[in-house]
């Protein structure tokens, strides 16, 4: 199956209309529904999250009134801390939710842009102009339904600091300008669009049905040259369900899943150079680098664990987590500090690991692979250091239904969202006490 067959109800989730949690209101317009956002210990629910003290910010949540399962940070904003949401409405003309959170004020500002051509299944957000972004989306095609991708720019006018209050629901949306189709019509429905991480914003990978794409923007993106491609063939189950482009070696390997397989590609030839059979028991649904380790990869899938692999020995994997109890749709590594390991589910919860025995700082300070003999050699006997363990730091459950995107914000490390099926986005930050472990 697909990710896009395997969206009915399930115990852990609802294709009705998002629930009202207490304390909810709507907003004038009735397409809005917020929280007010809360200071520490003013309206904690120490059920809600466990693994973190009371003195820590609680969560601050944002409604929408779409279904919505598609989250990216603004990669290349980062001085605000800013989230974009795409919704899933089949009745309704979709929108995708620029919100933005003053960390300091705990509140949080919108704008809404329209996106008209379809339910958004993926957003994705240019490293290098915040002003684009590719989505893939559904279109109705031949009496069957097409997955298309599309790179586009949001107003001018919508940079940090111009947005509406969260109150102020009279505000028109905004329209987006569209640069270029990334044209399927020959390869099949798009899983996915990823940017080049450390690129000026012309190289994006995209993934329909068994193809991998890889495309050249042109003329300011408004044109989109199919560079090269590559197939899958075989037996079994051959469609791409996600795929990540990894920030190390110069920007030249991919890697793509598979029902259970994850596949590493050279994107200068798009010839394989690892696969990994069998890496989870059922579909794998996400991927994800180490930041900071060249060769680490993390991965989720449907047999409710996450695994992480060193890609120059794909044999077993380094480490597996077993910590929720239903598909996990996504893993993110932290940016800055590749320990902090986040995960979201549709057992509706988020968790956060700290994956420090597996990280660039075993022992509370970066270290080399290499170096961690010579280290040995020099600690005087009966001194020897054992590193961290590895343990969860919190589990979060604001949500109440199946949790599809979780992801760090790309202006603060310490900071991340959420968002359930159910229009639900929380914004949570790491618990003090083990950022100030990590700083100091």
């Amino acid at each position: 199956m697909t990710h896009q067959e395997n969206t009915g109800s399930n115990a852990y989730g609802s294709r009705g209309g998002p629930r009202r949690p207490p304390g909810w209101a709507s907003g004038e317009g009735g397409n809005e529904w917020e929280l007010s956002p809360r200071r520490a210990g003013s309206e904690h629910r120490p059920d809600a999250v466990s693994g973190r003290s009371m003195e820590d910010d609680a969560p601050v949540i944002y409604g929408l009134e779409f279904q919505a399962r598609a989250l990216t940070p603004q990669t290349a904003e980062t001085d605000a801390i800013r989230f974009l949401v795409g919704t899933q409405s089949l009745k309704y003309d979709n929108q995708i939710h620029i919100v933005d959170f003053d960390d300091e004020n705990n509140i949080i500002s919108k704008n809404v842009l329209l996106h008209q051509v379809g339910e958004i299944w993926h957003i994705s957000t240019s490293p290098a102009d915040k002003g684009v972004l590719a989505t893939c989306y559904n279109k109705p095609s031949d009496s069957k339904v097409l997955t298309c991708a599309a790179v586009w720019r949001m107003p001018k006018e919508l940079e940090p600091g111009g947005h509406e209050s969260p109150d102020d629901s009279t505000s028109p949306a905004h329209t987006l300008e569209l640069l270029c189709h990334l044209d399927n019509t020959a390869h099949g429905s798009m899983a996915c669009v990823t940017w080049e991480p450390a690129g000026d914003g012309k190289k994006v990978v995209s993934l329909a049905d068994n193809h991998i794409l890889l495309w050249d923007l042109q003329e300011s993106s408004s044109q989109a040259v199919l560079a090269s491609s590559a197939s899958l063939e075989g037996k079994g189950q051959l469609k791409f369900t996600s795929g990540r482009w990894s920030p190390h070696h110069t920007g030249t390997q991919v890697a793509t899943a598979n029902d259970t397989t994850i596949r590493g590609w050279d994107t200068r030839s798009m010839s394989q150079i690892y696969c990994i059979e069998n890496a989870h028991g059922q579909l794998v649904r996400d991927l994800d680098f180490n930041p900071n380790k060249q060769y680490y990869l993390a991965s989720c899938g449907d047999d409710c664990k996450v695994k992480f692999w060193d890609t120059r020995n794909v044999a077993e994997p380094v480490k597996t987590l077993e910590q929720h109890s239903h598909w996990v749709w996504n893993v993110r590594y932290n940016h800055s500090h590749d320990q902090l390991v986040l995960t979201g589910s549709s057992d509706s919860r988020v968790i956060l690991s700290n994956m420090v025995s597996i990280s660039s700082e075993p022992f509370g300070h970066l270290v080399d692979d290499d170096d961690l003999s010579d280290q040995e050699e020099r600690r005087p006997e009966g001194k020897s250091q054992e590193p961290p363990q590895d343990s969860v730091i919190a589990t979060y459950e604001e949500h109440e239904d199946s949790v599809y995107a979780v992801d760090w914000s790309s202006a603060d490390p310490w900071l991340f969202a959420s968002l359930s099926y159910d229009g639900r986005l929380v914004i949570n930050r790491v618990p003090r006490a083990l950022k100030y472990h990590i700083l100091l």
